[in-house]
């Protein structure tokens, strides 16, 4: 394959690789047969920097599949640990590969990773490659989370390999570009706590509060400030999700970033029917991960999280701990807040009054006890269209539908105000799991990308409430089996 020099617009400088050696290990991709482009997120590509048309060429194929290393980067592998299932272990990027840190024109600095380049030090057993539909799925689902305004890693590209993977079928071999703020986690800091010195554990925690929350007075107590901010940052990050339905699915502690992004798009997706007790994950047999018990996973993940900097915080350990404990003991409340000032909004509210979370959680249970889909049921309330939800004809909706609008006759802002609200709250599209496995099965079976596309293309501004989106809010048809997802390694 031609490689002419093109000038793509690497800008990398790679501080991680200037953390101790104990974080990462240096790591090549290893190359593949016959790379090919599948798409490439030419909008994100300007943001970084980059030029889109040479990325589509030759030059930026190599790139994205390994075959070639772009001037100024530095591969690696990254360690960390993490607890699986409430399992602690040790991992690293098993099958990915951080080629750098991309400095883009607004001065940012972004990671740019390759995931299913081959093998790394830390692949226990897997042989580091990736298949096509989890990363076409990564992709779809990481671009909806950027749309729907959810702090995300996101996708640059997907590049076919040439090469078959072999797992529970052959399939086709891809690899994934993603670009993360970084790809620091709970996990990484659970790496040093417990295989670390105490000077490699301050060298990291000195990286992260630098890199993430450099405007932060730190004056007092940097390292309980820096567990502070994780706080904050997930606290909003969780409630976001609940607001659309999303189940992350492997909300372990190595899938919880440092900076607040998501990250991680395996066993994900959108729920349909309202029920907290939604899980999807096909590995998730007692129900963990489901959609109710994501706001107390993420507590729990963050009392691991202030476990690791405890040697920091205080030098009394007891002292320490107690610091540790009352920033953990907000994080509900936080929580609460950014859920309840969310869900206001879906409603159309904006003032704050102490029934609303009653006149919220009242509907969630007519919802639930219903069975009335959760995204729809917020649309058909904010374009007015009450006969498209199965509530309309019950006794309770009715009652709560009259307290709703007496609720918003207290507040000062006009209907008009209300429903623009409601429509800058309300998905009016999500990815809905049918819609991403016709899109997936097209791209695998048949290599036809076109379902795919027009499912991006409806996905990119969830917001409109456009008469287009409209064949796509469609729910899909009964079915006797449960949706089930799966990590896709």
């Amino acid at each position: 394959m031609a490689t002419e020099k093109v000038d793509i617009g690497w800008n990398f400088d790679n501080s991680y690789s200037r953390l101790p050696d104990i974080f990462f290990t240096r790591t090549e991709p290893t190359p593949v047969r016959s790379p090919e482009s599948i798409i490439l997120n030419r909008p994100l590509a300007a943001d970084l920097g980059l030029n889109a048309q040479a990325l589509e060429s030759d030059a930026g194929v190599v790139v994205f599949a390994g075959n070639k290393i772009p001037d100024g980067a530095m591969p690696i592998a990254q360690a960390y640990a993490g607890h699986q299932f409430g399992h602690f272990t040790k991992l690293g990027d098993g099958r990915a590969i951080l080629l750098g840190e991309q400095i883009t024109p607004k001065g940012e600095r972004i990671d740019i990773q390759l995931k299913g380049p081959g093998r790394t030090p830390y692949s226990r057993g897997g042989d580091g490659r990736a298949a096509l539909g989890p990363m076409l799925r990564e992709y779809i689902i990481s671009e909806s989370m950027h749309s729907l305004g959810i702090p995300t890693t996101r996708s640059l590209a997907v590049v076919t390999t040439g090469e078959p993977v072999f797992r529970e079928r052959t399939l086709p071999g891809a690899v994934l570009t993603r670009i993360a703020s970084s790809h620091l986690r709970v996990g990484t800091f659970q790496f040093a706590a417990k295989w670390g010195t105490i000077e490699e554990l301050r060298a990291l925690a000195d990286y992260a509060l630098n890199r993430h929350y450099p405007d932060v007075e730190t004056d007092e107590n940097r390292y309980l400030t820096l567990l502070q901010e994780v706080i904050k940052q997930q606290a909003a990050l969780v409630a976001k999700w609940q607001q659309v339905g999303f189940i992350h699915g492997v909300m372990n502690t190595d899938n919880m970033t440092i900076s607040g992004e998501t990250i991680d798009y395996g066993p994900c997706a959108f729920m349909d029917t309202y029920d907290p007790a939604t899980v999807f994950s096909s590995i998730d047999t007692q129900g963990r991960y489901a959609y109710g018990n994501q706001p107390y996973i993420a507590g729990w993940n963050l009392a691991r999280f202030a476990e690791t900097l405890l040697p920091l915080i205080h030098d009394n350990q007891e002292e320490s701990v107690k610091l540790a404990q009352d920033e953990i003991s907000k994080y509900m409340d936080l929580y609460q807040s950014n859920w309840l000032s969310g869900m206001r909004a879906k409603l159309g509210i904006f003032n704050e009054e102490d029934e609303d979370a009653t006149i919220v959680e009242n509907l969630l249970n007519i919802m639930e006890k219903n069975q009335a889909d959760y995204t729809n049921t917020f649309r058909a309330l904010t374009i007015e269209r009450l006969d498209e939800t199965l509530l309309v004809e019950t006794s309770e909706f009715k009652e709560w539908f009259k307290q709703w609008q007496a609720r918003l006759g207290r507040q000062q802002e006009s209907t008009a105000d209300s429903h623009q609200l409601m429509r800058n709250s309300n998905p009016a599209v999500i990815p809905r799991n049918h819609r991403v496995e016709a899109a997936l099965d097209a791209a695998v079976d048949q290599e036809d990308y076109s379902v795919m596309e027009k499912l991006l293309i409806v996905l990119s501004n969830p917001y409109a409430h456009s008469p287009e989106q409209a064949e796509y809010c469609k729910l899909p048809e009964k079915s006797n089996l449960p949706y089930r997802t799966y990590c896709g390694t």
